[in-house]
Parts: C-alpha cells; sequence; structure tokens
C-alpha cells in the first residue's frame, strides 16, 4: 500500500490577516476540508476588508471568530480557547504588522493575542509588497521568529496585488497544504529516516560565462523531496541551478557541477534513502578557460575537450558501508524507455530506477505532468499519467513501504 499523510481528524487554527492575498484563504479552507481536517478561524479586522465573515464562516462550516474579548467554555476567552483546542495554527496571509506584532509580543486584537498566548506550532505563510517584505525591520521580525520556531512557507516571487513585481506574493494554497502535511508528517511511516534527493540539471562551464547543461526543471525532484518530508523524513535536496523555491522543511544544498553535487551527497551520508532525481550532465569540459573565449573574424570555432563526469547514481549504490539502504536512480530516455531503465539498474547497482520519456513532444522536462515506470528487480510497474506532485506522493509511499518491510 502507498503511505500518505492524512490531514482528517487534524485540528487547525487559521488566522487570516489584511492583505490581497487573503482571498486565496477561502481556497486555502477548501483544501484542507476536502483533506478532512477540522478548521477553526480567526479573521482579523484588516482581513475583514477584502474577504467577509460570511464567505470565511461558509467555506469552515462554523462561525468565524473576531472578538478578543469572547468566552467559550469554562469561562476561557476566544484567544486561550482556540489555541487550547488546536493542533497547529496558520497564518495565511501573514502580514507584515502581523509579523511584527508576534515578534514583538503585541496583543491588541483576537489575532496577535492568541499567537502570543499559543504554546501551540505556527506555520505563517507571509503575504506582503516586495519593498515591505526587504524591508530590514521584517527581515528582523522574521528571523526572530523563525530563532523561537516559528514556520514559514513562502513568500514566492510573482506579480503582486498592488501592481507590481517582486517576492512577498503569498504561496500557493496547495503549497502551503504541503506545508502542513510536512508538518502533521513528522510523525509519519519516515520519522527517523534521513533521505537525500538530488534534482534539477547540473552546469559544465566552459569559460566563465559559458556553460553545457540540460533541460531539466528540478520541479520532480523538488516535489519528491518535500513529499518524502510530509512522511517525516529529513530530507537533504542537493540541487542544481534551478528556478523554484526550496521546499519547505527541507535543508537544500545548492550546487552547480556533478563534482559539486558528488561531494555534497557525500558529506550528506550517512542517509537511509537516496533518490538521484537529477539530471546529471555525463560529460565536462577537460579544461575551463579562466578567460572568455572570444570570437575572431575568420578564425575556427573552439574545440572542446570532454572528460566523463562523475556517476552519482553509481557511487552512492557502491558506496560500501557508507551505502543508504535504499538507492532509487532515474532514467530520462527518448527511446527504449524500459530497456534503458532495465541496463541502468543492472549497471549502477540501484535497487529502483524510475523511467521515464523526456522526448520534446512529452513535455516532460519543464512540464508539470510526468509518466512513469518503475522498474526493479522484481519487474516493472507502470504509472499512468499524473501530475508531477502526485508521482512524488506515490513514489514517497512506495519508499516508505520499501524500506518498512526490510
Amino acid at each position: 500500500m502507498d503511505f500518505l499523510v492524512t490531514l482528517a481528524g487534524r485540528r487547525i487554527l487559521l488566522v487570516v490577516s489584511g492583505g490581497i492575498a487573503a482571498y486565496k484563504s477561502l481556497d486555502l479552507v477548501r483544501r484542507l476540508r476536502e483533506r478532512g481536517a477540522v478548521l477553526s478561524c480567526v479573521l482579523t479586522r484588516g482581513g475583514a476588508q477584502f474577504i467577509t465573515p460570511l464567505s470565511l464562516s461558509a467555506l469552515v462550516g462554523a462561525p468565524v471568530h473576531d472578538d478578543l474579548f469572547a468566552t467559550g467554555e469554562g469561562g476561557a476567552t476566544a484567544h486561550i480557547q482556540l489555541t487550547r483546542d488546536a493542533q497547529l495554527v496558520v497564518v495565511a496571509p501573514a502580514s507584515a504588522d502581523l509579523l511584527a506584532k508576534m515578534a514583538h509580543g503585541l496583543a491588541d486584537d483576537l489575532a496577535s493575542a492568541l499567537l502570543l498566548a499559543s504554546d501551540k506550532p505556527i506555520l505563517a505563510a507571509p503575504a506582503m509588497n516586495f519593498r515591505m517584505w526587504q524591508h530590514p525591520a521584517t527581515q528582523a521580525n522574521l528571523a526572530l521568529l523563525e530563532a523561537r520556531g516559528v514556520r514559514r512557507v513562502g513568500p514566492n516571487a510573482g506579480s503582486l496585488g498592488d501592481g507590481e513585481a517582486g517576492e512577498g506574493r503569498m504561496a500557493e494554497p496547495l503549497e502551503i497544504v504541503e506545508a502542513i502535511e510536512t508538518f502533521f508528517g513528522a510523525h509519519g511511516p519516515l520519522r527517523d529516516r534521513h533521505a537525500i534527493v538530488t534534482s534539477g540539471p547540473t552546469q559544465e562551464p566552459i569559460d566563465p560565462v559559458r556553460y553545457i547543461s540540460n533541460r531539466s526543471s528540478g520541479k520532480q525532484g523538488h516535489a519528491i523531496a518535500g513529499a518524502l518530508s510530509a512522511l517525516g523524513a529529513r530530507v537533504t535536496l542537493v540541487s542544481g541551478p534551478v528556478a523554484l523555491a526550496d521546499p519547505a522543511g527541507v535543508e537544500v544544498i545548492h550546487v552547480e557541477t556533478a563534482q559539486q553535487m558528488l561531494d555534497a551527497c557525500l558529506r550528506s551520508l550517512p542517509a537511509d534513502i537516496a533518490v538521484c532525481a537529477a539530471a546529471v550532465a555525463d560529460w565536462r569540459v577537460t579544461s575551463p578557460t579562466t578567460a572568455k573565449i572570444k570570437k575572431s573574424a575568420g578564425a575556427p570555432p573552439p574545440r572542446l575537450e570532454f572528460e566523463a563526469n562523475p556517476d552519482i547514481l553509481a557511487s552512492l549504490a557502491k558506496a560500501g558501508n557508507r551505502r543508504p539502504r535504499l538507492v532509487v536512480g532515474f532514467a530520462a530516455e527518448t527511446e527504449r524507455v524500459i530497456e534503458g531503465a532495465q541496463a541502468k539498474l543492472a549497471s549502477k547497482g540501484c535497487d529502483l530506477v524510475v523511467a521515464n520519456e523526456v522526448g520534446a513532444a512529452t513535455g516532460t522536462f519543464g512540464g508539470d505532468a510526468n509518466t512513469v515506470h518503475l522498474v526493479s528487480a522484481a519487474g516493472v510497474v507502470s504509472w499512468p499519467p499524473l501530475p508531477k506532485s502526485a508521482v512524488a506522493k506515490r513514489l514517497a509511499g512506495r519508499i516508505a513501504e520499501l524500506i518498512n518491510a526490510e
């Protein structure tokens, strides 16, 4: 069976503060309720400027709280009762104002009072103008909160509600859901396991401004890292250059070359699991120049000499007593997909190969969907076309099943 994190019955207190991103909280509520979470909601005065208590309560299926001095069971005030009942407090969006109140212990409304009174874990999804996000005061407040154990998801870079663009856009609802699943997955089937995941392309330099690389976006590898973390694993993600945010709750080591990726993986041992999802360049230029190669009129193009890059998958699979207990490779093929994966399984010494076709017509590189085949000594299991996030969750479940069966 596949292991999946379930939010069914999990008690989550959602705080919605002011900002245009508050409209996303309505979708977040819907997504959490689809997964069986039990929600209570607090709407700040600023948040109510963007969404109504009626719309939020209709989706939650319960009244929305906004009164600091309301009383609950046994005469407890609202800010005490609400945090007493919750397993996790999620602040989405978390405005610059509310982050400042949290950092400095202010408590002049229900939201800030309950956050000060809460002894439960807090997950914040910041959202604000990029200048507010970059301001030293906000960054200092954030550093203080993170030092106290407040978790964070986002913000992302992109278009902002005021027509500008930059970092400050609230994480998408599904990203926040994944961060919540990661929190509750700390007690999942991969708890106390360490996983190394490689992701993205590598860039092999020709000279200081040019390099050899490939079309990998890193979406599948990053999704796998997040899915393993959601099942409770401690994950080290070794990533080549990608245009993706680091997955929440995951240690990320950023590298450029194949040699740097291998060195980072070896430094991260010991590990229980290794998933080599990166599209590593097979070759590198033997002697990259230290100065830019210039084009001269009439001169022939430069001749490049290549040498083989280290084989990261084989190095981990044949690491002797430092070998992870389960080593998973990826085979990106443009033809004879299954045969290529079977050959890799035999030659690399890994336990499982995830094979996929990456020809131009498939849209796999850079796209959001994937069609994979799991190739092992036991045979071949083919999955239907799925979003990469779904592939990641199913693969993480399969990994949990395999490693817990040992």
